[in-house]
C-alpha cells in the first residue's frame, strides 16, 4: 500500500497494491498490520455503505467529540469527487479542503481522521460507497457544513443546478457558524 501525503495533516490517500491479468484483479483493500507500519492505527468498528445517483452530493457531515469519527473511504462502482475540511480549531489548515475522484476503476482510498468534515458528490450514473468508521454513529453528535459554503469555495465537479441534497444537508450552517471541538495537536 502506497501513502499519499495531502497537505492537510493526517489526511491521506491510500493507493493498493493491484494485480491485474486477463482474469481480472485482486487488491488487499484494507490490511491493518500493513496500515500500522506506515503509522496508521485506526481501529476501525463499523463499516458503512450507501448507493447514490448522478448529481446527489452528501454533506459535509462530521461527529463531535466524544462521538467523532475517523474515516476509510473507497467506492466499489462507479465515480464520486470526495471532500474533507479540516474543522481542528488552531490547525494551520483550518477550514481549507481537499477534493480527489475515488472509483471502482482507480481504488484509491481517502484515510479522513476525526476533526474533518466529510463529503461527495455522485459523478457517475450510480455510485456505491464503502467507509470505514472507528466510532458508532452517535445521532445527537451530528454537525455539518453546508456543501456550497463561499468561504470554502469547494467545487464539487457537478453543475450545481443538478445537484440533490436531502432537505436536513441544504439546511446545515456555514464554517463560520458551526459548533466544534476538534482541537488540533
Amino acid at each position: 500500500m502506497n501513502i499519499i501525503e495531502t497537505g492537510l495533516l493526517g489526511l491521506v490517500i491510500i493507493e493498493p497494491k493491484v494485480f491485474e491479468d486477463d482474469r481480472g484483479y485482486f487488491f488487499e483493500s484494507y490490511h491493518e498490520g500493513k496500515l500500522c507500519q506506515q503509522g496508521i492505527t485506526t481501529k476501525f468498528i463499523q463499516d458503512n455503505q450507501s448507493k447514490s445517483s448522478f448529481g446527489v452530493i452528501r454533506g459535509l457531515h462530521y461527529q463531535l467529540n466524544p462521538y467523532a469519527q475517523t474515516k476509510l473511504v473507497r467506492v466499489l462502482e462507479g465515480d464520486i469527487y470526495d471532500i474533507a475540511v479540516d474543522i481542528r480549531k488552531g490547525s494551520p489548515t483550518f477550514g481549507q479542503s481537499f477534493g480527489i475522484e475515488l472509483s471502482a476503476d482507480n481504488k484509491k482510498q481517502l484515510y479522513i481522521p476525526q476533526g474533518f468534515a466529510h463529503g461527495f458528490s455522485v459523478l457517475s450514473d450510480t455510485a456505491v460507497v464503502f467507509y470505514k468508521c472507528d466510532n458508532l454513529y452517535n445521532p445527537g453528535s451530528e454537525g455539518g457544513i453546508l456543501f456550497n459554503d463561499p468561504d470554502l469555495g469547494i467545487d464539487w465537479k457537478l453543475d450545481p443546478s443538478k445537484a440533490i441534497l436531502s432537505p436536513k444537508d441544504k439546511a446545515l450552517p456555514l464554517l463560520k457558524n458551526v459548533k466544534t471541538n476538534f482541537i488540533f495537536e
